[in-house]
């Protein structure tokens, strides 16, 4: 178990942040590396050619340890949007096919996808039940095209066991797409097993870093795709600037190919490498078993005061959605927050997603705010 690491963050002491699922603060030595980053700037005549391309094989070495990933098949975006999309105009799908999604399923690995079915003639089909792979399990036929999920359900952190989803979808021949946004950097993950076709995060929840930038992992199958833009930068041969006058018409090896424009970015890449070697430091196991501890505990209190959550065999150890009892306040999140306890409201649910700067305390506060509160 990870003792507190609250001393590493700008968190007050009134202050109970239960809501990493919205978007985690940064950690001082994070928001240092980006401020870093960004003075560089102000002086460019110090920034040289290996400042564009290091930090980003840096950066992909990382994210590619924390999800058990390839290095070289790691693209750097700038939104899971942005990798959905990628995955999208990659993969076959013909008309009278089936796209599966998850019931409530974020809207940046939903929207992609019904926009597709539509221009493809094809079925976008949004699955749901008390054990949500299950659910998933069942509907995979010979019309299955891609699954498209995320490894925990956004709103109540319904688990999807990715070890029993892809073989499935590979025995029917269909692709599998996830979003990690809700789970790399706090959920072990291994993409080497699971081999999904194609697997995006951002970085600005779990994986501790900044806003605009995510990691999108590319299977070697896929690696030769189209990408979304034409970087200079995704070039073989573009380290050699004097000779960016005679263009490659071959791309960098790898999944660089799919990589954002202004991959390089001086201010958040920095950030994004320094949380990543954080979160590396801890381990992803440890930081997955302390917080689902803690969430065990507040689950126990929370169900005293009737708001039950899904049972720990079927949702992930580090999120948790409590069900509101009867008609949930509209302002529940506004008035907890009036309170000092900062957690979300997502449909019927109050979502709870502690992460290692959360105390004993913290946890104290938030329940004797729902006490008064609910």
């Amino acid at each position: 178990m990870i003792p507190s690491q609250r001393h590493l963050f700008d968190i007050p002491p009134d202050v109970a942040y239960l809501n990493c699922a919205y978007m985690s603060p940064l950690m001082h030595e994070v928001l240092a590396a980006g401020q870093a980053g960004l003075a560089r700037k102000a002086r460019p005549w110090t920034i040289g050619g290996g400042d564009f391309f290091d930090p980003p094989e840096e950066a992909r070495a990382l994210f590619a340890g924390l999800v058990g990933g390839d290095a070289e098949g790691v693209a750097i975006v700038p939104a899971a949007s942005y990798g959905i999309a990628t995955a999208a105009a990659n993969l076959p799908l013909k008309p009278g096919q089936r796209i599966l999604v998850a019931a409530d399923q974020f809207p940046s690995n939903r929207h992609a996808w019904a926009a597709l079915a539509r221009r493809r003639g094809a079925e976008l089909l949004a699955v749901d039940g008390p054990d949500l792979t299950e659910a998933f399990l069942a509907a995979i036929d010979e019309r299955c095209a891609i699954v498209a999920c995320a490894q925990c359900r956004w709103t109540d952190g319904a688990r999807v066991d990715l070890e029993r989803l892809a073989p499935a979808v590979r025995a029917a021949g269909a692709a599998l797409v996830l979003d990690l946004t809700q789970s790399a950097g706090a959920m072990p993950v291994d993409l080497g097993r699971i081999d999904p076709d194609f697997a995006v995060a951002a970085t600005y929840k779990w994986l501790l870093g900044p806003y605009s930038l995510g990691f999108l992992h590319v299977a070697a199958r896929h690696r030769d795709g189209r990408p979304l833009e034409e970087g200079w930068m995704n070039r073989a041969g573009s380290e050699d600037f004097a000779r960016l006058v005679r263009p490659s018409e071959f791309y960098r090896p790898g999944a660089r190919r799919f990589d954002m424009g202004e991959v390089a970015n001086f201010a958040l890449l920095p950030a994004a490498i320094a949380a990543m070697r954080r979160i590396r430091e801890w381990g992803v196991d440890a930081i997955a078993a302390t917080l689902a501890a803690r969430n065990a505990q507040i689950a126990a209190r929370a169900a005293g005061l009737g708001l039950a959550a899904l049972p720990e065999a079927r949702r992930a150890g580090h999120f948790l959605g409590l069900r509101l009892p009867g008609p949930a306040r509209a302002d529940l999140a506004r008035a907890l927050a009036g309170e000092g306890v900062h957690v979300s409201v997502r449909g019927d649910m109050l979502r709870v997603t502690p992460h290692l700067w959360v105390e004993a305390g913290d946890v104290d506060r938030f329940i004797a705010a729902l006490a008064r509160l609910v």
